[in-house]
């Protein structure tokens, strides 16, 4: 009987757990717990009652907000603050930037489903399904898996025919020359080009997804918008989003590439401006891009800007022939034929309105990120 009691206690906390009992249900379930066990042990009363009246106590401090405050978690919550190194602005960014959504109450380990059941179901426009069922199939007939992995490309006809039928920039409002497609004609789109070949879906998915266009639509200035945009939309511009590091892969909190706030010339004029150091690997869509986005740590020693000296995280929008840019040899990662490759620049200096936003949005770059 008292193993059978041991053997129970551990099934018995972890319902209560749970269900997210109240302490008094803890308070309750203990003290039956003891009982029981001082019959079956063979206790004497005065011991089982002593065990019972410390768990009363121990429990009464935490069911007691003021006492549990003062005595118990004021004092571990000071002992940790002393332990652990202050919280960064980029990591406080990294906490507040962005919702939860259904899967907050998912991780939590109360899911409720019938508020998930209860979100309408995504429907593709008359637009947008006949994008899929027309341009789409057209692209999986012209494409051949086996003939891209062995010419390690896709056909010069497969490139035109998704620059030409705007598949670069199904997410651009058509006031800039886009679709305007959702979301999820994007992942239909891309889910039936995947089917076919994982070239062309590699290619159509990272310029719609988190890369320059989204990031311009967010945050940029009507100037950056009205440049880019367009040549997007159009497949004149080949948009590629530089984060990966080989130091710290895409954790973009750890990344060492970093730019200094300085002086410089640009345009034959002395202009305020970044001098950057990065070295990005596994950058889709490098090899062929004409503009990439840039995630790095931007620093302001002389405060020049007349903030903080660490910015912190910051995006850059930077043309593939810029001066001290190098474009390096492709990667064949896992033999993929996708575009893929390492982008590097050493001391590259840049006017500050090549951050997607301009100034005001130096240091920005995390939010910017978790928000898209």
């Amino acid at each position: 009987m008292t193993w059978l009691l041991l053997l129970s206690l551990p099934p018995l906390a972890g319902a209560l757990a749970y269900g997210r009992a109240p302490l008094f249900a803890w308070l309750w379930a203990g003290l039956a717990w003891l009982a029981a066990m001082g019959w079956a042990a063979g206790w004497a009363v005065g011991w089982t009652l002593l065990a019972m009246a410390v768990l009363a106590a121990v429990l009464g401090v935490f069911m007691h907000d003021g006492l549990r405050r003062q005595r118990v978690t004021a004092p571990i919550l000071k002992a940790f603050r002393r332990a652990l190194p202050a919280m960064s602005q980029t990591e406080r960014d990294a906490l507040e930037a962005g919702t939860v959504w259904w899967e907050g109450e998912l991780f939590a380990g109360r899911p409720d489903w019938n508020k998930l059941g209860a979100y309408p179901w995504p429907k593709l426009s008359a637009e947008e399904q006949a994008f899929l069922d027309n341009e789409t199939e057209a692209l999986c007939r012209l494409t051949n898996d086996w003939a891209c992995t062995q010419q390690q490309d896709m056909p010069a006809e497969v490139w035109q025919y998704i620059k030409d039928k705007g598949f670069l920039g199904m997410i651009i409002p058509r006031e800039y020359g886009g679709k305007g497609f959702s979301a999820y004609a994007h992942s239909q789109v891309i889910t039936k080009l995947s089917t076919r070949s994982s070239a062309p879906a590699v290619t159509v998915m990272v310029p719609n997804s988190l890369g320059p266009a989204e990031l311009l639509l967010h945050y940029g200035t009507p100037e950056q918008k009205q440049h880019y945009l367009p040549g997007l939309a159009s497949g004149r511009e080949i948009p590629a989003f530089a984060l990966t590091s080989p130091w710290a892969g895409s954790d973009a909190a750890s990344i060492p590439d970093a730019g200094v706030v300085c002086k410089g010339e640009w345009n034959g004029e002395e202009v305020l401006g970044m001098r950057v150091s990065f070295d990005k690997r596994y950058i889709t869509l490098a090899p062929v891009c004409t503009v990439f986005g840039l995630a790095f740590r931007l620093y302001d020693p002389e405060r020049l800007l007349g903030g903080d000296e660490d910015l912190g995280i910051t995006c850059a929008l930077v043309p593939h022939d810029h001066p001290g840019v190098d474009i390096g040899n492709r990667h064949f990662p896992l033999n993929a034929v996708w575009m893929n490759g390492p982008v590097r620049g050493k001391d590259v200096f840049m006017p500050l309105d090549f951050i997607i936003g301009g100034p005001r949005m130096a240091g920005q770059g995390w939010r910017m990120l978790m928000e898209c």
